[in-house]
């Protein structure tokens, strides 16, 4: 089968397509054939070394994504799953391939009507995007400061929000088209955060009271300029740092007082959310009735792994890049 890895890390450009034996799935696993596989920011960090979960992929190394597909064989005492079932997954590693292994407890059911493109983000950006509302106990009419809107996550968290009954929702972004588009997916204020004096024209937004809760993917100097603009008991949900590369922000203790601050992430939390199996059904159920729309801004072939990453360190996507094998 086909697989793009790369050797070593470095740019794009490291990325290569491998002729491999197709894996065999082992307890717990299934083996997926993929229609599409959703690009993650996490890939482009592995790939260059910068990841901060964990430890680094082994070389020859694969990105991590997200597969849709058909199930081509079960592992050692799979229950639950049928060869040639529709499901997505996380993936990982080893996921920019015609084949790849996904844990059971990772699996969704996909429906038949839904678009292979767009369903690669029921999977880990719809599921994080959720996860990351639901700790940070969004009520209804609370305004909410959505960092990286037009990413991937970013631009599902905006319409999660607004279905979940949020006030006033402020997106930020870095330039008038991302910032366009998070307005388009019902942000009612979007704000470029590379502009100095961006955190002013938030707390403008909010007519100078700040805002009851920020979903911060982008860590680096922005976090603590958020927590500066969350009110009194306000809460920052850290789930990714795309700004900030293998450096986590470091916060004084005393600018928390009276704010709260938790960090989320899929690797960490992996095997602690009890309720998984209910938040995938309300992301299905936001998805096919519309409420949620995901966007892809580009599906490209296996062999172009290169360019979507490209693409994607340039920042220049609205939604989500796939790949189809």
């Amino acid at each position: 089968m086909r697989i793009v890895r790369y050797h070593q890390h470095g740019t794009p450009e490291v990325l290569q397509v491998d002729e491999v034996a197709k894996p065999e799935p082992g307890p717990g696993q299934v083996l997926i054939r993929a229609e599409a596989v959703g690009v993650n920011f996490a890939g482009i960090q592995e790939r260059a070394g910068q990841f901060y979960y964990g430890k680094r992929l082994k070389l020859p190394a694969s990105p991590g994504g997200d597969a849709v597909g058909f199930i081509d064989a079960l592992g050692p005492g799979v229950e639950g799953w049928q060869v040639g079932e529709r499901v997505a997954s996380v993936i990982f590693k080893d996921a920019f391939a015609e084949y790849s292994l996904a844990r059971v407890k990772d699996l969704v059911r996909i429906p038949a009507e839904m678009d292979a493109a767009q369903a690669t983000m029921v999977s880990s950006p719809a599921q994080v995007g959720l996860e990351v509302i639901q700790a940070a106990y969004l009520k209804k009419g609370e305004s909410v400061l959505v960092h990286a809107a037009a990413g991937a996550i970013g631009h599902l968290v905006i319409q999660m929000v607004k279905a979940l009954g949020a006030g006033t929702v402020i997106a930020t972004a870095k330039d008038p088209a991302k910032l366009a588009f998070a307005k388009e997916l019902g942000a009612d204020h979007a704000v470029d955060y590379s502009r100095e004096g961006w955190a002013e024209e938030v707390r403008a937004a909010t007519g100078g009271t700040g805002v009851d809760i920020v979903l911060d993917s982008v860590g680096a100097d922005i976090t603590p300029q958020s927590i500066g603009l969350l009110k009194p008991f306000g809460r920052l949900v850290f789930y990714g740092s795309a700004g900030g590369g293998l450096e986590l922000p470091k916060i004084p203790l005393e600018d928390l007082a009276g704010k709260y601050v938790t960090h989320f992430s899929m690797g960490v939390m992996d095997g602690q959310v009890d309720n998984f199996d209910r938040i995938v059904e309300e992301v299905c159920e936001m998805v096919l009735s519309g409420a949620v729309r995901p966007v892809v801004h580009a599906e490209l072939p296996l062999e172009e792994a290169a360019k979507a990453h490209q693409l994607m360190e340039e920042r220049v996507q609205l939604g989500r890049v796939v790949l189809v094998p």
